[in-house]
C-alpha cells in the first residue's frame, strides 16, 4: 500500500536517498515544524480517548435540561456571545462544563431529557437549573438525577448488546468521568425562607449527606472517577445584594454578605471532609474535589486585574447600577437592559457568570491548583 504524504503542503513525498542534501533534510524539518505549530490545541491535544463525561447538578452546569424537561424559555440574550443563539444555558455563552468538555476535546454534554437532536456517546447531563439535594425525590433533585442516569445506564447498556452503535456501552459507564456540581440553591433556598445563619448552618450536614449517597450510588453502578466542585460565594450575587435585607455591618471588604459567603465556606469544609472520607472507604476510586469558591470570589476581589468592571453587577437585568438586578424584570424578558457585547462583566444576570467570567474560572480549574488531589482533568482520558 501507498505510502500517504507526509505533509499537506508537500508535492508528493518526502524521501530521504543519498541525493537529499542536509540542506534539504532541514528545510522540510523547518516546514513541518511550522505545519504542526499552526494546528490548533484541540488538534495537538494529549486527550486521544476523552472520557464519557455525566453531569449531576444546577443551573450552574445546566447545558438546556429546563427548556427540555419542562419547556421553560429561556430567551436571548442568553447564549448571544458564543452560540449565537440561546441554547437553554444561562449565560451569554459557555458555562464551566462546556470549556472543560473542551479541554479533553469531547463535544458538548447533550442534556438527558433533549431528545430532538442528541448524541450521548460523549455522556450526558443531568444538571437542571433550580435543582438541590433536598427536598429529595421531587423534579429534578440530585437523587432524582442519579435514578435517570440509571435508567439511562440500562437502556444504553441494553440497546449496545442488540447491535447499536448509538449508545455507551458497560466499558463506558465503568471508565466514565462522574461531575458533581451542586449545593447552591439549597443554601440559598433556606436563606430565602428566612432562615437564619445558625439555621442554614444545621442544615448543612443533610445536604451533604445526599451528595454522599449520590456518589455511593454511582460508585454501586460502577462509576470510579468523580469531580465534586464545591459551591461558590452566594453571597456576591447581584440577586441576593438587591433583594436581601442587609445590615452594613454583614457586608465584607468587596460589597459581598458575610452571613451568606460564611455559610457557603461551611458547606466547602464539609464537602471536602466528605471527598476525603470517600476517598479513604474506596480506595480504588478516584475523587477529585475543586475550590471553586475561591476561584470565583478571587474574580470579585481582583476584578480589575481580570478586566471586569463592577463585579456586583449583572449585565443582563433592570435598574442600573449598583446591581442592575429586579426580580420583576429579569435577564431575557420584556423590559431587560443588557450590556455591550464588548464590556467585561463577572455576573450575566445576576445569579450566573458569564463567559467571560466562566473561560477564566475554567482555566483555572484545569490548572489543578485548586484540586485535591492536584489531579489534572485531562488525567481522566482513557
Amino acid at each position: 500500500m501507498a505510502s500517504p504524504p507526509l505533509c499537506s503542503f508537500c508535492h508528493g513525498r518526502f524521501t530521504l536517498s543519498f541525493s537529499t542534501t542536509i540542506h534539504e533534510v532541514l528545510l522540510y524539518l523547518l516546514l513541518l515544524s511550522t505545519f504542526l505549530s499552526s494546528l490548533p490545541d484541540s488538534v495537538l491535544g494529549e486527550c486521544k480517548n476523552p472520557p464519557v463525561i455525566f453531569n449531576f447538578g444546577d443551573s450552574n452546569s445546566d447545558t438546556g435540561g429546563l427548556v427540555a424537561g419542562l419547556g421553560y424559555s429561556i430567551n436571548f440574550p442568553n447564549g448571544r456571545t458564543f452560540f449565537r443563539r440561546s441554547t437553554g444555558r444561562l449565560s451569554d455563552g459557555r458555562l464551566i462544563i462546556d470549556f472543560l468538555c473542551q479541554s479533553v476535546d469531547t463535544t458538548f454534554l447533550s442534556p438527558y431529557l433533549d431528545s430532538m437532536g442528541s448524541t450521548f456517546l460523549n455522556g450526558a447531563n443531568f444538571a437542571i437549573a433550580g435543582s438541590s439535594t433536598l427536598p429529595k425525590n421531587v423534579p429534578f433533585s440530585l437523587n432524582i438525577q442519579v435514578m435517570q442516569f440509571v435508567h439511562f445506564k440500562d437502556r444504553s447498556i441494553q440497546l449496545v448488546a442488540a447491535g447499536s452503535l448509538h449508545f455507551i456501552g458497560d466499558a463506558g459507564f465503568r471508565n466514565g468521568l462522574y461531575v458533581i456540581d451542586i449545593g447552591q440553591n439549597d443554601l440559598a433556598d433556606s436563606f430565602a425562607k428566612n432562615l437564619s445563619y445558625k439555621e442554614v448552618v444545621k442544615k448543612i450536614p443533610s445536604v451533604i449527606l445526599e451528595i454522599k449517597y449520590a456518589v455511593e450510588d454511582i460508585y454501586a453502578q460502577g462509576g470510579r472517577k468523580f469531580w465534586v466542585h464545591n459551591t461558590g460565594p452566594l453571597g456576591c450575587l447581584p440577586q441576593k445584594l438587591s433583594t436581601v435585607q442587609k445590615a452594613p455591618d454583614d457586608l465584607d471588604p468587596y460589597g459581598c454578605i458575610s452571613s451568606y459567603n460564611d455559610a457557603a465556606r461551611v458547606f466547602n469544609e464539609a464537602l471536602l471532609l466528605l471527598c476525603e472520607e470517600l476517598r479513604y472507604e474506596k480506595k480504588d476510586a478516584t475523587i477529585v474535589y475543586v475550590d471553586v469558591y475561591t476561584i470565583k470570589y478571587d474574580l470579585i476581589a481582583n476584578s480589575t486585574k481580570y478586566g471586569f468592571s463592577s463585579p456586583l453587577m449583572a449585565c443582563c437585568g433592570f435598574g442600573g447600577p449598583p446591581y442592575n438586578y429586579d426580580v420583576r424584570v429579569t435577564c431575557g424578558h420584556p423590559g431587560y437592559q443588557v450590556c455591550d457585547e464588548d464590556s467585561k462583566y463577572v455576573s450575566w444576570d445576576g445569579i450566573h457568570y458569564t463567559e467571560a467570567a466562566n473561560s477564566i474560572i475554567a482555566s483555572k480549574i484545569l490548572s489543578t491548583d485548586y484540586s485535591t488531589p492536584r489531579i489534572a482533568f485531562d488525567y481522566f482520558c482513557n
